[in-house]
């Protein structure tokens, strides 16, 4: 077993986002604890350690059981340099029997669903003639990449 950890300053703003992006769903509290942060409180987690901005719910899981449980490990420090790892989302699920223009169209269409739920535009790539691929390369809500494609 596995889970995906990112680190983030309110971790409820990635939940927010990715939870609906992936298909996925806020995790809830362990059994016998009506929140995260009452569950974290109850395992000695400081109080001013805690998200702020909500219950703590910084986790989510895919309803199917299929991917990983992702956790937004609340943090102090800001991101400050670029990812190592990052998550593609697939808008034409790598459909290379679509033409070109074609992907093109709908990862923009996907592009902006996601600029709508709080995501940013860093790059579109590439922009060169030639290339059989279209990506976005996009910011979620704490800033970290990821690509649309």
């Amino acid at each position: 077993m596995w889970q995906l950890t990112s680190d983030a300053n309110e971790p409820a703003r990635p939940v927010a986002f990715w939870a609906p992006v992936l298909g996925y769903e806020v995790q809830p509290p362990p059994v016998g604890h009506a929140t995260w942060n009452a569950w974290y409180l109850s395992i000695g987690v400081p109080e001013d350690e805690l998200d702020p901005t909500g219950d703590g719910a910084d986790r989510i899981q895919d309803p199917t059981g299929r991917g990983p449980n992702i956790w937004f490990q609340a943090v102090p420090e800001t991101k400050s340099g670029k990812n190592r790892l990052h998550l593609d989302v697939l808008a034409t699920g790598r459909d290379r029997s679509l033409p070109l223009e074609r992907r093109r169209e709908v990862v923009e269409a996907r592009v902006a669903e996601l600029v709508a739920a709080g995501a940013r535009v860093r790059t579109r790539f590439p922009e060169a003639d030639g290339i059989d691929h279209y990506g976005v390369v996009m910011l979620d809500p704490e800033g970290n990449e990821f690509c649309a494609a």
